[in-house]
This record gives structure tokens, sequence and C-alpha cells, in this order.
């Protein structure tokens, strides 16, 4: 169970980074228009910030707070933020590569965060489509964006 976790969590770090790679650093202060939403570099702080303090929380038994790697000014950054997608995502396979089996309470916190990876991913498809940024071809593999049916 563990190495499948952790291949699917190497996709969703893949996904960021293409997505990093794709979207203009201009862009990423962007948010939708007419809609209540935040900005794109705000969602990859919330990523980023969950593969923290999820796996902190897992560690202590029980909710220690939120807490990102990145700060608000860093949001804007793509250099910061690929940085950071690097750092946390061998810090996840680290932690779920020494999960025990019958750890179910790690466990759920490992779902919960890829659960909240995946949410993600749904919102910046939004922010893709609605200001009109190409789809990174991994994106569009993903999740079958942009086929006509």
């Amino acid at each position: 169970m563990n190495d499948l976790l952790r291949r699917r969590f190497e996709r969703s770090n893949t996904l960021y980074l293409d997505f990093l790679d794709t979207v203009p650093e201009s862009r990423l202060g962007s948010r939708l228009a007419d809609l209540p939403s935040d900005t794109i570099g705000h969602q990859l702080w919330c990523v980023l910030g969950a593969r923290e303090s999820y796996p902190r929380a897992a560690k202590a038994g029980q909710w220690q707070g939120f807490t990102s790697p990145v700060t608000a000014e860093q949001t804007t950054d793509a250099g910061a933020l690929r940085s950071a997608f690097v750092q946390t995502a061998a810090d996840l396979d680290a932690w779920i590569a020494g999960l025990a089996a019958d750890d179910e309470e790690s466990l759920r916190y490992v779902l919960a965060l890829l659960e909240h990876e995946t949410q993600h991913q749904g919102q910046l498809i939004r922010y893709l489509y609605g200001l009109g940024i190409d789809r990174p071809h991994t994106w569009q593999q993903q999740y079958a964006l942009d086929e006509e049916f």
C-alpha cells in the first residue's frame, strides 16, 4: 500500500511541477474574474501547507495547526514554489515509506492529504480555463481535458 501511495503522490507532484512550468509567473497572482476566488499562488500555498501540516499532525496524533513552507510573498515566485514542491515531495515520500501497515491514523492523514491535493487540482483547472491559460499536457492526460465527446 505504501508503494502505491508513494507513486500516487509522485504523480501529483509531477502535475504540480508541470503546472508551474506552464503557467506564466505573472499569472500566479491572478484571480477568477467576477467570482469569489483566491489567487493561483495561494492555491499552491495551501497545497504546500497541507503537505507540511498533515504529516506533522499524524506524527503528533492530533492537529498541530496549519503552516506552509512558503510565505504569502512567495506565492508569486515560481522558483520558490517549485523548490517547495520538490522538497515537500521528498519529505512526503520519506514519511509514507516509513509508515507501518497497521498505522491506520497516519494512513487516514495520507488519504486526506491526497484528497486535498486532488481537490486543489480541480480548482486549478477552473483557473486554467477561466483565465485562458494553456493546460499542461500531463493535466490533459490525467483529467481528459479538451477532449471532444
